[in-house]
C-alpha cells in the first residue's frame, strides 16, 4: 500500500458513524463441488466490497459480507458469487461466522454511511448482530446491540463475531470498546466494558475468535495488543505477552493446528500490511510469531478464514468504496503452505 494512508475499513467505518430475505438455492451435492485448491480466488459481484469472510463446511465454500449492500453471499472455489442473505434491515455487514452445529450464519451489521441503504435514520445509529438459517438464509434473530443494558450511550459499531461450543455469540464494538454476549435465543448482554484495555473511537476491539479452553482472543487495532478474555471471568482479561505488537491488527483466524493467523493493515495505522502466524504453548498467556508474510500481495487485507484447504485472506477493495469509486472485484488469497520459519524479533 502507498504511504498515503487511505481511510478504511474499521476506523473509517467508525469515523463515519459520528425485511425481505432472498432465499438461496440448496448447496450443490458434494460430488459436484469443486475442491478448493487455487492459491488465488478472484471474484466479481456488483460493488460487493466484503470486509469479513468465513468458511462454510456444509457447502465447502466461503461466505462473505458486504459493506456496500449489507448482504451475506456464498463464494464458490471457482469465484462465482450468489446471495444467501438479503435482509433489508442491515445496511453494512462486517464480521461473519458460521455455526454449523446449529445450522446458523451470524453477521455483525451497522451503518457507517457507505451502504446503498444508508439513511439519516440508521447512519451512526445501527449496530447489531443478524442470525440466519445457514441453508436458506431465513432470519432467526436480529439483535440490537446499540442499547444493551450497561453499555455506553451514543454511537456504537458492532464489528466482529465468534461463537463458542454452546452457541453463544461474542461481538466486538470497535467504537465503544465493549464486548457483548448473545445467547442462542438471541438475548444480548454486556460481557466486558473496558475502553482503557480494549480501545475505542474506531480503533478499538476488532477481530475475535473463540478458543475451546474457554476464552476469547481479541485484537486491538491501534496498539496491536492481543487480549485473552476468559468468558466466565471477563474482568480477568489480560494482554497476551508478545515479542512485538501487531499494529493494525484486524481479523483473526484460529486454525486447526491451534495457531492463530492475524491480519494487519495500514487502513488506519502505521503497521505493516501482513499476515502473522502466532503459536502459544501456555494457553495464550504468551505467544510467539513463527511466520510473517509481508508485504502481503494485496493492499488492504482485512481478515482470514481457516479452511481444510489452507488459510485464505480477503481483500474487499474497501478504500475504493470509501473514496466514492465502488468496484466489483475482490480477492481471496491463500497463505503459502510452508509458513513456519524464523521471523525477526
Amino acid at each position: 500500500m502507498s504511504t498515503a494512508h487511505p481511510p478504511t475499513r474499521r476506523a473509517v467505518l467508525a469515523a463515519a458513524l459520528g425485511g425481505a430475505v432472498a432465499v438461496a438455492a440448496p448447496p450443490r451435492p458434494a460430488a459436484a463441488r469443486t475442491p478448493v485448491h487455487s492459491p488465488v480466488i478472484t471474484s466479481r459481484a456488483p460493488t460487493l466490497h466484503p470486509e469479513g469472510v468465513t468458511w462454510d463446511p456444509t457447502r465447502q465454500a466461503f461466505l462473505v459480507g458486504s459493506v456496500r449492500h449489507g448482504t451475506v453471499s456464498v463464494v464458490r472455489p471457482d469465484g462465482t458469487v450468489r446471495t444467501l442473505v438479503d435482509d433489508r434491515l442491515m445496511v453494512s455487514t462486517l464480521g461473519i461466522t458460521v455455526d454449523p452445529v446449529r445450522r446458523r450464519v451470524l453477521a455483525t451489521y451497522q451503518d457507517p454511511g457507505f451502504g446503498t441503504r444508508t439513511s439519516c435514520r440508521t447512519r451512526g445509529k445501527q449496530s447489531g448482530l443478524g442470525i440466519f438459517d445457514l441453508t436458506t438464509g431465513a432470519p432467526l434473530h436480529r439483535v440490537d446491540l446499540s442499547t444493551v443494558p450497561g453499555s455506553a450511550t451514543g454511537v456504537h459499531g458492532a464489528d466482529d463475531v465468534a461463537v463458542d461450543a454452546h452457541g453463544n455469540a461474542y461481538v466486538t464494538d470497535i467504537v465503544t470498546g465493549e464486548l457483548y454476549r448473545v445467547d442462542p435465543a438471541g438475548q444480548p448482554s454486556l460481557l466486558l466494558r473496558n475502553p482503557d484495555l480494549l480501545g475505542r473511537r474506531g480503533v478499538g476491539p476488532n477481530g475475535i475468535v473463540w478458543c475451546p479452553t474457554g476464552h476469547l482472543l481479541v485484537a486491538r487495532y491501534d496498539t496491536g495488543t492481543l487480549l485473552r478474555v476468559p468468558v466466565h471471568a471477563p474482568d480477568r482479561a489480560r494482554p497476551v505477552s508478545l515479542r512485538q505488537p501487531l499494529i493494525g491488527a484486524d481479523g483473526l483466524a484460529l486454525r486447526a493446528d491451534g495457531s492463530l493467523a492475524v491480519v494487519t493493515n495500514r487502513l488506519a495505522s502505521d503497521g505493516p500490511t501482513a499476515v502473522t502466524i502466532l503459536r502459544s504453548t501456555d494457553d495464550w498467556t504468551s505467544a510467539t510469531a513463527t511466520a510473517r508474510h509481508t508485504p502481503w500481495p494485496d493492499a488492504t487485507p482485512t481478515t482470514a478464514a481457516a479452511t481444510p484447504h489452507g488459510t485464505y485472506v480477503v481483500d474487499g477493495r474497501l478504500p475504493q468504496l470509501f473514496a466514492g469509486a465502488p468496484t466489483d472485484g475482490f480477492v481471496l488469497r491463500r497463505l503459502p503452505w510452508t509458513e513456519d520459519r524464523d521471523v525477526a524479533a
